[in-house]
């Protein structure tokens, strides 16, 4: 599943050629992906200028001079095609611009969602409602983990994939910042350290950081607008390394939770 720094790339990928230009067409190909289109997307988005784009956790943002915001997440297999040579099964929508820009959503499984949304309103709107602090911006501090994580239980690996706790995280970069913060999996996250939490902040942004500046990591079916695949997977240092040697030597060990895969070294997590 796209993370965010996947949604990230796709996001800047899309602004090169969204930003500032008007939307002459823009084409439904089915009633729905993971649930309906909008029913007024067609009528509100055509002639709109695309004002900016942005992202919030794994939603793209595409805010328009109407007051009206398009938000699409690319659940499993979802991507933007940019300039394709073909029409494709899966273009399941398609926008062209007013300088001639073609950008098609492909979805094959479609898992994938697209909404429109008053701009204004997008801070209390369902899914956004109740998340928390964006992983890369200074809301997200030691002092808020401490908090979020008094008395709790959990392992601290689960609460991080809380969405109302850290908004955008995922499965792999949770696993790869654990590691360099030198933070077992399973600790109860009300028994972390704040100099741990502290530790753990930063290696969070470096890894999302890294990710981005990679083009995202490439699983499966992701890959950016361009249709260039991401290789940050390459720079993974856990995750997906079962058996494999850690830094220290060690190997990497995994065991599931919550129902995914988590990696972690046993030697340099405590």
């Amino acid at each position: 599943m796209p993370e965010l720094p996947e949604v990230e790339t796709t996001v800047r990928g899309l602004a090169r050629f969204l930003e500032g230009e008007r939307i002459a067409r823009i084409a439904v190909n089915r009633p729905d992906l993971r649930r309906p289109f909008p029913p007024d997307l067609v009528q509100v988005m055509t002639g709109a200028t695309v004002t900016a784009m942005g992202r919030r956790a794994k939603y793209g943002l595409i805010h328009s001079d109407r007051g009206q915001t398009m938000v699409f997440h690319l659940g499993m297999s979802g991507r933007w095609r940019i300039e394709p040579e073909r029409p494709e099964k899966h273009d399941h929508l398609v926008i062209e611009t007013g300088s001639g820009h073609v950008l098609a959503l492909n979805d094959a499984r479609r898992f994938g969602s697209v909404d429109l949304v008053a701009t204004d309103g997008l801070e209390t709107w369902g899914p956004f409602a109740d998340m928390g602090p964006e992983p890369l911006g200074d809301a997200l501090t030691a002092a808020h983990l401490r908090a979020a994580f008094k008395d709790r239980t959990a392992p601290i690996k689960q609460l991080l994939l809380d969405q109302s706790i850290v908004a955008g995280l995922g499965n792999i970069y949770v696993c790869e910042a654990l590691f360099r913060s030198g933070i077992r999996p399973d600790k109860a996250a009300g028994r972390v350290s704040l100099a741990a939490l502290a530790r753990l902040v930063p290696a969070i942004r470096e890894v999302l950081t890294e990710s981005i500046a990679a083009g995202g990591s490439t699983i499966r079916d992701y890959a950016q607008p361009t249709g260039e695949l991401g290789y940050f997977a390459t720079s993974w240092q856990v995750y997906g390394r079962e058996g494999q040697a850690c830094t220290c030597g060690a190997p990497v060990l995994r065991f599931v939770q919550g129902g995914r895969s988590t990696f972690w070294c046993r030697r340099c997590q405590k």
